[in-house]
């Protein structure tokens, strides 16, 4: 009886293990563990966003997006490498995450395109005044804060790397508190039916603004610590060149390619062979110049003529980015991120601590901005809630500074901590101060599932530059 049971764990261990030649006391990976593991791995990885996804929405009332975020940490060291090391271990070695890191940045960035696809630049025009003012908000507010309490945070041991300057340590605080979750921000906005409205373009541009704001001092950051000043000079005025570029020539330079769908009435396999290699292009020059691959893809979303060729790239490229390419970048982020480090009181009080500083922060800045800027009190509530999320954007910027040893695994426990406990906040929130009463007003249709095509509705729009 033991053989039996014995036989087939063994066959497992086997197909598992690395079958490459010796390299001193361990084996090398060959193609063929990379692809064993990797199809495993996806299995697996759909297999628990989605039921983590369902029983999020069926407990919680959180969209499918937040349960696929919780599913990462879940499959992560915090839970499944908790409880059960070995099979975490076999699951997800070390060498196959850079092929699950590509995945991962492929799918959050193809995926910022498509939300780039339904900004609507006529609801920001409208909404200038409110945008700039709850973008400089957002931004300013959030690095007060980290003046206030990064020496603070400098005084409690293994929080930041040893010698690290206050000047560095608050930039990077305020850069983290100031972050807005932006792929999980548009993807809330997209289940929550805001996709067409002007609350939810506004909140996308000012979001978008904050981050980039926030990448562009982390560059800053790093630059202080051996990369040299060219680091962020490249990421700020690469960023900025592109964004100019796309939107006063990029913009032109595309519409033959909507006319071209229009033409033909699909976008055939050619034109969206095009359609990804300029993703492709515009996903590796944003990741080159030192910003992130979901601005490229997000600043080229925009600028795509509106008409049929937008609503034919949602209607190819959106399933398999939201199904199968979005759950590889939760599962990627959770594998980085280990929660087990706030492990008694005194830590707990600082991540509390650093937990309603963000919420004040953000939440509460956004939300005065927009009052101040002329929106009524249930807009700049719906604002403030949305802005509020920080996601996996904020594991990505702390798993940076753990890396190049800026923060410690503590505070980067407490800030993935913040990230999550302020994202889950965010649906709840937003029905509260807005969402329930502009449904049962008509303004708002009922929550999309995560089944549905929410961008259909804009396959009317007229063939134009965005």
């Amino acid at each position: 009886m033991g053989d039996m049971v014995g036989q087939p764990g063994r066959a497992i261990g086997d197909m598992l293990g690395t079958h490459g030649p010796a390299a001193s006391m361990a084996q090398s990976f060959t193609p063929t563990d990379f692809s064993v593991h990797f199809f495993l791995q996806i299995a697996v990885i759909l297999l628990v966003c989605r039921v983590v996804g369902w029983l999020a929405n069926r407990f919680m009332g959180q969209p499918q997006v937040v349960g696929e975020m919780i599913a990462g940490v879940v499959l992560g060291p915090s839970l499944f490498g908790l409880f059960f090391p070995e099979w975490q271990a076999a699951l997800f070695p070390k060498e196959t995450r850079n092929v699950l890191y590509v995945g991962a940045q492929f799918g959050v960035g193809l995926y910022m395109f498509l939300v780039g696809t339904t900004l609507r630049l006529d609801h920001f025009r409208s909404k200038a005044k409110s945008a700039v003012g709850v973008s400089a908000a957002g931004i300013a507010v959030p690095f007060l804060f980290a003046v206030l309490i990064t020496p603070w945070l400098l005084g409690i041991p293994g929080l930041f790397a040893d010698g690290l300057g206050q000047g560095s340590a608050t930039l990077f605080m305020g850069a983290c508190i100031a972050l807005t979750a932006f792929p999980m921000l548009a993807r809330i906005i997209n289940e929550r039916g805001l996709s067409n409205t002007a609350l939810g373009t506004l909140s996308l541009t000012a979001g978008a603004f904050d981050d980039a704001v926030s990448w562009c001092v982390l560059a800053i950051v790093l630059a202080t610590f051996g990369g040299g000043p060219g680091i962020a000079l490249l990421a700020i005025v690469g960023g900025l060149g592109f964004a100019l570029f796309m939107f006063c020539a990029g913009r032109k330079l595309l519409i033959p390619l909507g006319r071209a769908v229009e033409a033909k009435g699909e976008l055939t396999h050619t034109l969206l062979a095009i359609v990804l290699m300029l993703y492709a292009m515009a996903a590796f020059f944003m990741d080159a110049v030192g910003i992130h691959a979901v601005f490229g893809g997000f600043i080229l979303g925009a600028c795509m003529p509106r008409g049929r060729l937008t609503g034919e790239i949602r209607k190819k490229i959106e399933p398999i980015t939201v199904v199968l390419l979005l759950p590889m970048f939760f599962t990627y982020s959770g594998l980085n991120t280990q929660l087990t480090t706030v492990n008694s009181l005194s830590i707990l009080a600082v991540a509390i601590g650093i937990l309603l500083v963000s919420i004040a922060a953000k939440f509460g800045a956004c939300w005065l901005a927009a009052r101040l800027a002329g929106e009524d009190n249930r807009t700049a509530m719906g604002i403030g809630a949305l802005m509020n999320a920080r996601g996996l954007m904020e594991l990505i910027i702390v798993n940076i500074g753990l890396q190049k040893g800026i923060i410690g695994p503590t505070l980067f426990a407490i800030m993935v901590l913040m990230a999550i406990v302020t994202t889950v906040m965010t649906g709840p929130l937003f029905e509260l101060v807005y969402g329930r009463k502009a449904r049962a007003e008509g303004r708002l249709g009922a929550l999309e599932s995560d089944e549905a095509e929410p961008e259909g509705r804009h396959d009317r729009e007229a063939t134009q530059p965005a």
